[in-house]
């Protein structure tokens, strides 16, 4: 039963870090890419690429597209469709295997959407799938992963008050 007085994670924009090459806030050679729930293990961000991401003249590094793949996919788990917000439930996990599919070039300083989202969840393991699409709607980039959830151990480090997790207008 949800809350009504509870915010709607539906399209919540997710916590950041200070630091995650990805996501940090602070981090002067970061992305500071924002990501949202986009529904129940969905994630989406919406991105533009200067060119100190440049792989050749014009077009976005295939590894920098990666990366933005692996973590948006890595953010799925995140969103899990309730009302509720609270950071001990959140589920964290990492990137055991990946596979990635170029179809075409991604070009810079043009906004793409990247997605991820959980195909299956089986509580330890996870896939998971994403692309990159451009602003047309054609599909540049596809990838699958095998997600493992990180050891609870290690997640009380992560969560701590110096990291910054939280969510940053």
């Amino acid at each position: 039963m949800s809350d009504s007085s509870q915010p709607d994670k539906l399209n919540a924009q997710q916590p950041s870090a200070r630091w995650c090459f990805v996501c940090g806030v602070e981090n002067p050679f970061g992305l500071k890419i924002r990501f949202f729930n986009d529904g129940r293990h969905q994630a989406v961000a919406y991105v533009t690429l200067g060119d100190e991401f440049q792989g050749y003249p014009g077009v976005a590094h295939g590894g920098i597209l990666v990366t933005i793949l692996d973590e948006t996919m890595g953010r799925a788990i995140l969103a899990d469709g309730e009302t509720s917000h609270e950071i001990a439930d959140e589920r964290f996990m990492f990137t055991a295997k990946m596979e990635v599919r170029y179809r075409q070039p991604v070009p810079l300083h043009q906004e793409f959407t990247v997605r991820g989202r959980i195909d299956t969840d089986r509580r330890r393991t996870a896939q998971a799938s994403g692309e990159i699409v451009l602003a047309d709607g054609t599909v540049a980039v596809e990838a699958s992963a095998t997600l493992v959830d990180i050891p609870a151990e290690h997640i009380e480090h992560m969560l701590t008050e110096d990291i910054g997790w939280q969510v940053y207008p």
